[in-house]
């Protein structure tokens, strides 16, 4: 009885009612004359006819509004990642900030204006000085060629022989003005101070360490969200100084020989293991001797992770050099270890038509799919360069010593990518992670999983970007492969269920770690299986139906192989045994795509079919991953009418969606033996999650009843896997 009330409790909160839409009254359009405002700061707003009055000169009626400071820091930091919003992004703004959509977009026209004025002074100051140096150079040449002598008889020099001898030298130093100016002109450009003198940076040049200042510096209280209690060190982050940013740019430089060197070099660098040929260990003696520049000596408390891993992958190098130097498109890609992401400020775009010379300030938050494993924050630059044989290199560095208020339980030395273009439109990634950490916080049964590198390390790194490289071919096919089987019969409409399935998978990876953006909440002891929740505040959101949304989430180990456990969670034969929510149902599946190699990587349209007519014809949308660091089974109940629209291409963005599921990874590198029951051994950690919608009124307080429901919800789901796993001997 208890099953039967609660599903149809759940189930009727995840249906969304799409028929009624809101329509926005449309604005007249107004005069944008406001050029005596200051930008950024005050906005004109000309009266609408109405208001006018005939007997007074237009100019008297003009009304100034000067916007407060958190909102001008709002739109600041958006113009930073959208110069150029639409009108849906402005209504969203607007609507935030307590703005009318006009007035956020004269704000931004009156930005716009302002930026491209200071662009053009910059631009003509850098102009002049230049024509002064031609100058300047050219009467030195003239000088050079009039007072010229012969080497051999003492008379006049010939102008061929001198034009030579000048041309040699000027071809010589263009060319090694070229090698700097990718960097130095960078600090010219947006510094706008003289040029660094850079060391010399070949492996025979003096190495010395950066002498990085500790500026005063005062993080900004955390923008905190509705769900957030306290402050968010990502988010309050704040662009480098201009004191600051050729430090950045000379730590950059220096951060690219040490990955490309790591990324190449054997011994005695990198030791190998006897028991293991395949893995790989860094001498910490023997790179403290190699890289004596960088960001220093390790701080104490401090532990060092360095790994790295090759792989040939199905994605051109300029598609993945898009996806690495877009932070929206990276984190997306990487959703199952970066958390949250953001440039704070580009400081260099890279030459026109690639990202070579390409340099971002960057912030981000890497997880492990549990509320067990603390995340890892980064403040760091990213720098992209193509090298002489045609490789491409992105590199990360932590710039946590520019910001003294900044103490850093991670820090990111060099780590990145070299990108290798082949013949056949394939990429060979080389990866390299190397990390400071103090991963104390870290729960017993991770443990092993985090000291071998599995959980943060270039292993995983790859192999989600070998699984992504899949998926995204999958998505990208033209026409409906064999493989594909059911009720799709379009190719619009697989289209349409993939791009749904990702935002699912999104949706679930956001909200399943242990974010800082999160308020976790243990409801009982401190055991690993206790259930952990929190709230979310659903509003004006088409993605999701509105009202208070209760996520519960629970990690537990299993004595059996992390292959086993995901083929069972995915298997619709074996559902009734773990879903609740099915009661026992029939389960078919209605729709089949696959996106991967692996028969288990697919996206399917699953029905129940229940004795009980409440419960009867339930959709659920489902999608299963794996790949060699780690597995997924995300599913979502989804609305039959909003699936037909899916089926036939429509737009999948207005779906409402509250995914669960889980993750499952290796409890460590070890292999798993019969009669074997330790963590590290070749088991599973397993992470369970759940969304639901507790009431649709999104003011409305949280009853003790809906956390005891989603609580017994999670804990029955755990025991009756543990219970299959025991029963069927998986």
């Amino acid at each position: 009885m208890f099953q039967s009330n609660m599903f149809e409790n759940l189930h009727h909160h995840h249906l969304v009612d799409m028929s009624n839409k809101t329509t926005e009254s449309n604005f007249d359009m107004l005069r944008d004359d406001d050029h005596d405002s200051k930008p950024g700061t005050d906005i004109m707003e000309a009266p609408s006819g109405a208001d006018q009055d005939p007997n007074q000169h237009p100019n008297k009626k003009k009304r100034y509004h000067r916007h407060t400071r958190h909102q001008i820091q709002e739109m600041e930091a958006f113009f930073k990642e959208c110069p150029h919003p639409d009108d849906k992004q402005r209504k969203e703004l607007g609507r935030r900030l307590s703005l009318e959509p006009l007035q956020i977009k004269f704000w931004f026209q009156n930005k716009r204006t302002q930026m491209k004025a200071q662009h053009e002074r910059y631009d003509n100051t850098q102009l002049r000085n230049e024509n002064e140096k031609l100058r300047a150079e050219n009467i030195r040449f003239k000088e050079a060629l009039t007072n010229a002598t012969c080497p051999n008889c003492g008379g006049p020099a010939a102008i061929g022989e001198m034009s030579f001898d000048e041309q040699h030298l000027r071809i010589e130093n263009a060319r090694l003005r070229e090698e700097i100016d990718r960097i130095s002109g960078i600090a010219a450009k947006y510094v706008g101070k003289p040029t660094l003198t850079y060391p010399d940076v070949s492996s025979h040049g003096p190495s010395r360490s950066l002498d990085l200042p500790m500026a005063n510096f005062n993080p900004q209280q955390g923008m905190a969200g509705e769900m957030f209690g306290a402050s968010d060190l990502l988010r309050s982050m704040v662009g480098p100084t201009e004191t600051e940013k050729p430090i950045i740019i000379e730590l950059a430089v220096a951060a690219m020989e040490e990955l490309i060197r790591m990324a190449q070099v054997g011994e005695p660098l990198w030791v190998t293991t006897s028991d293991n040929s395949s893995h790989e260990t860094l001498s910490e003696d023997e790179y403290m001797r190699s890289f004596t520049r960088g960001i220093g000596p390790k701080p104490m408390g401090l532990k060092s992770e360095a790994s790295r891993e090759s792989m040939v992958v199905i994605m051109n190098h300029k598609t993945l050099l898009e996806i690495l130097m877009d932070v929206n498109q990276w984190s997306n890609v990487f959703c199952g270890i970066v958390s949250r992401a953001m440039t704070v400020e580009v400081l260099s775009t890279g030459v026109a038509g690639n990202y070579n010379g390409a340099l971002q300030v960057m912030t981000a938050e890497y997880q492990v799919p549990s509320p067990l494993v603390p995340t890892r924050e980064n403040y760091f630059v990213r720098y992209c360069k193509q090298q002489d044989d045609g490789t491409w290199v992105v590199v990360d560095v932590s710039l946590d010593n520019l910001r003294s208020s900044l103490i850093s339980r991670c820090r990111r030395r060099p780590s990145g990518c070299l990108i290798q273009e082949l013949p056949n439109g394939y990429s060979k990634v080389t990866w390299v992670e190397h990390v400071e950490i103090d991963d104390g916080a870290v729960h017993d049964i991770y443990k092993v999983l985090v000291n071998s590198g599995l959980a943060f390390g270039a292993k995983r790194w790859v192999a989600i970007l070998e699984r992504q490289c899949e998926r995204l071919a999958s998505a990208m096919a033209s026409n409906i492969p064999a493989g594909d089987v059911g009720v799709i019969t379009t190719p619009e409409g697989r289209k349409s269920m993939l791009k749904l399935a990702e935002r699912m998978v999104l949706s679930f990876c956001s909200g399943v770690g242990a974010s800082t953006a999160h308020t976790w909440t243990t409801l009982s002891g401190s055991g690993p299986d206790d259930v952990r929740v929190m709230t979310r505040k659903s509003m004006d959101d088409p993605g999701r139906p509105p009202g208070i949304v209760l996520s519960a989430a629970t990690s537990f180990w299993l004595p059996i192989p992390p292959k086993q456990v995901f083929e069972f969670l995915r298997d619709d034969n074996s559902r009734s045994e773990w879903d609740i929510l099915s009661n026992c149902g029939l389960v078919q599946e209605m729709a089949h795509i696959a996106n991967g190699r692996d028969p288990g990587n697919c996206v399917s349209l699953l029905r129940v079919n229940s004795t009980n007519s409440s419960q009867s014809n339930m959709l659920i949308l489902q999608e299963s991953s794996s790949d060699s660091t780690g597995s997924y089974v995300v599913y979502a109940p989804v609305d039959i009418a909003s699936m037909n629209v899916v089926l036939s291409g429509g737009d999948p963005d207005y779906v409402a969606l509250l995914p669960s599921g889980f993750a499952i990874l290796p409890d460590g590198p070890g292999q798993y033996e019969g009669g074997v029951h330790e963590v590290g051994t070749g088991g599973s950690l397993i992470t369970v999650a759940f969304q639901i919608l507790v009431d649709s009124v999104p003011t409305a307080k949280i009853s003790l009843g809906s956390v005891t429901t989603v609580n017994t919800l999670i804990k029955c789901t755990v025991e009756r896997i543990k219970c299959a796993v025991a029963s069927n001997n998986l």
